[in-house]
C-alpha cells in the first residue's frame, strides 16, 4: 500500500515519503503548515489514492476528545424513563459514536482525519494518547471495549495555533509542508486549470510571489488563494498587460481573492502614494 500522489493532486517527493512511512510505522502523521497548503486535502487524496474510505472529524475550540470515542445521553435516558420507555433499559440506545468508533469498527482499513487539531483546548491531543497508541477504548456505561481489527490511517492537521505536547508528538510521525516553489506551483496551477497560457501564468505567478515577500504583510496569500485568482483572471479573460502594475497602481487585479484584510490593502496603498510622491 503506497501512495504516490492522484491526477488531482500534486505531491512532493518528501510528502510522499512521510505518508508511506507513517502507513509503515502504524503512526498517526501529523501535518502542519499554512493554511491553504493542502493539508486537509491531502487526507482526501490519500483515501482516492489509495482506495480507503475517509471519516473526518472537524476539530472545533468546544471539542472534546470525548466525543471522538462516544457520548452518552443520560438526559434522554432520564426523560424516557418518566415515560415508561421499554427501550431504557438497554443503556446502548443512548450512545452516541463518535468518529474514532466510526473508525474503529468500520470493518476494513480507512483513512481517519482529525482536522485542525490546534484548535481544541491543550488537553484535547492528551486526552486521545491512548486510544490512538493503542487502537482501542472502554466504554464504561457497557462494560464493553471497543477496538480496532483494521488499524486506519489517522492523519492530523495543524495549523500552529497551539504546541502540541511532547507526549503527543512522540507518537506521531511529523511533516510540514513547506510553501511550494515556482515550479511545484506550476504543477498545481495545471492540474487546476490546465491549458492556461504560458505567459499569464508567468506574469501571475512573478506577481503572486512578490506580493508573498512584500515585508509587512501580516497575511500571505496561499495557495488555495492563488487558485482563487488565476480563476477569476481566466473568467475576466485578463492578458499579462492588464496585470501590470506600476507605481500609482501597487493594489493587484481582483486583490480581494489574495489579500484578505484591512491591513494588507492599506499597505499596498501606501506603497503606490509613496511611489506617486517620489515621482
Amino acid at each position: 500500500m503506497k501512495f504516490t500522489g492522484t491526477q488531482d493532486y500534486v505531491a512532493t517527493e518528501d510528502l510522499t515519503i512521510a505518508v508511506n512511512a507513517a502507513v509503515t510505522l502504524e503512526r498517526p502523521l501529523l501535518v502542519k503548515g499554512e493554511p491553504g497548503t493542502g493539508k486537509t486535502e491531502l487526507a482526501r487524496q490519500i483515501s482516492s489514492g489509495l482506495g480507503l474510505r475517509m471519516i473526518e472529524w472537524n476539530i472545533k475550540s468546544t471539542t472534546k476528545a470525548q466525543q471522538g470515542l462516544y457520548e452518552y445521553d443520560a438526559v434522554s435516558r432520564l426523560r424516557d424513563s418518566q415515560l415508561g420507555e421499554e427501550r431504557v433499559h438497554d443503556v446502548a440506545n443512548y450512545i452516541r459514536k463518535g468518529k474514532l468508533w466510526e473508525a474503529f469498527e468500520a470493518g476494513e482499513k480507512v483513512v481517519l482525519l482529525i482536522d485542525e487539531i490546534d484548535k481544541a483546548d491543550i488537553e484535547f491531543p492528551n486526552d486521545l494518547l491512548q486510544e490512538l497508541d493503542r487502537m482501542e477504548f472502554f466504554v464504561y456505561e457497557t462494560g464493553e471495549t471497543i477496538r480496532a481489527d483494521n488499524r486506519p490511517i489517522v492523519i492530523i492537521t495543524s495549523n500552529n495555533e497551539k504546541e502540541l505536547p511532547d507526549a503527543f508528538l512522540r507518537r506521531c510521525f511529523f511533516h510540514y509542508i513547506r510553501f511550494p516553489e515556482p515550479d511545484v506551483m506550476r504543477k498545481i496551477v495545471e492540474v487546476h486549470h490546465p491549458g492556461i497560457k504560458e505567459d499569464l501564468l508567468t506574469t501571475a505567478l512573478t506577481q503572486f510571489y512578490d506580493i508573498r515577500e512584500q515585508q509587512g504583510l501580516k497575511k500571505k496569500p496561499s495557495t488555495s488563494e492563488v487558485l482563487d485568482w488565476l480563476k477569476l483572471l481566466l473568467a475576466e479573460d485578463l492578458s499579462p498587460e492588464d496585470l501590470k502594475r506600476d507605481g500609482a497602481n501597487a493594489l493587484p487585479k481582483l486583490h480581494g481573492a489574495l489579500l484578505k484584510n484591512e491591513q494588507d490593502v492599506h499597505l499596498f496603498e501606501r506603497l503606490a502614494f509613496m511611489a506617486r510622491r517620489n515621482q
